[in-house]
C-alpha cells in the first residue's frame, strides 16, 4: 500500500515509424513504491542501436529500484547527493553490463534517455538524463531537442565522465503537487496533436490535459494502453470514386510511454 495519496497511469505504445522498420518499441517504463515513498521512470532506447530496448528497460528498472533503495537508506530526494548517488549506481551497473558483454554493448543496448520522479511523504523530485516531457500540475515542459537529434546519454559518462549527467527538473513540496507526468520524446509529439482526429473518427484528440483529468485512464489499468493504440491504428476508408483504398497512418511516428500520476480522488 503506498504512503503517498497518488494514483497511477502507465503506458507504452510502439510508434508508428518503427513498426515500419521493423523495429521493436525501444521505450519502457517502471514504476514501484517502497515503504518511504515512490519512484518512477520512463526510458528511450538510441534508435540506431540495435537491441536498445533492452537497456531502456534494465535502465528504468534501476533507477526507480537505486532511487527507493537510497530513500532507505535515510537520505531525501532534495539531499545535496541524491542525484550523484543514483547517477554513479547507474553507471555503475551499466559499466558491470558492458564489462560482461563488451564494450559494443554499450552502443547497440545501453544508451537511453531518462525522465524519472521519486515522490515522499515530504519531497517530489523530478530529473533526467536527455530528452523526453515532464509535467507538473498541468504545466508542460519538453526536454530537448538536442542538436542533431544526439541527446546526451547517461551511459556516456562511461567514457567521458560529467557527460550526459542526471539533471534536476523540480524539487517540490510533495503537498504542492496535484498531478505529474513523465513521458519519452514521443509524448512530446503528443502534445501537439489536441486538434488532430482520432484515426478512422470525427473525434478529436484533445489537449493532454485529458490524460490526468479523466477517471478512466486510473480506473481501468489498460485504459491508457488502449487510447494511445487507438491514436496509433492506421485507418483504411474506401474511396468509392478512385475505386480505390486510403490509408491514414497512425498519429504517433515515434515510441510514446507515459507515467501520469495525480492525487487520489473520491469516487461515487
Amino acid at each position: 500500500m503506498s504512503p503517498l495519496p497518488f494514483e497511477l497511469a502507465a503506458a507504452t505504445v510502439q510508434g508508428r515509424e518503427h513498426a515500419r522498420a521493423g523495429r521493436n518499441n525501444q521505450d519502457a517504463f517502471f514504476t514501484r513504491t517502497g515503504p518511504r515513498g515512490l519512484a518512477a521512470a520512463v526510458a528511450d532506447g538510441c534508435g540506431s542501436g540495435r537491441q536498445s530496448e533492452l537497456g531502456a528497460q534494465l535502465g528504468a528498472r534501476r533507477a526507480v529500484e537505486g532511487a527507493l533503495a537510497l530513500l532507505e537508506e535515510g537520505l531525501s530526494p532534495g539531499s545535496p547527493g541524491f542525484l550523484a548517488r543514483l547517477e554513479a549506481d547507474l553507471l555503475c551497473f551499466l559499466g558491470g553490463l558492458a564489462r560482461e558483454l563488451g564494450p559494443s554493448a554499450v552502443g547497440e543496448a545501453l544508451l537511453f534517455t531518462l525522465v524519472g520522479a521519486v515522490l515522499t511523504p515530504d519531497e517530489a523530485l523530478v530529473f533526467c538524463a536527455g530528452d523526453g516531457l515532464w509535467a507538473l500540475n498541468g504545466e508542460v515542459h519538453p526536454i530537448g531537442p538536442f542538436p542533431g537529434n544526439a541527446p546526451p546519454y547517461l551511459a556516456y559518462g562511461l567514457f567521458k565522465p560529467g557527460t550526459g549527467s542526471l539533471c534536476s527538473l523540480a524539487l517540490r513540496p510533495t503537498a504542492e503537487v496535484h498531478s505529474l507526468v513523465l513521458g519519452t520524446d514521443g509524448a512530446a509529439d503528443l502534445g501537439g496533436l489536441a486538434g488532430a482526429c482520432v484515426p478512422d473518427s470525427d473525434e478529436p484528440v484533445g489537449p493532454l490535459s485529458r490524460l490526468w483529468t479523466e477517471d478512466r485512464y486510473f480506473t481501468h489499468p489498460d485504459a491508457l494502453r488502449r487510447r494511445l493504440s487507438l491514436l496509433n491504428r492506421e485507418s483504411v476508408r474506401a474511396d468509392f470514386t478512385a475505386r480505390r483504398l486510403v490509408r491514414v497512418p497512425g498519429l504517433l511516428a515515434d515510441d510514446t510511454t507515459l507515467v501520469i500520476l495525480r492525487r487520489q480522488r473520491e469516487r461515487n
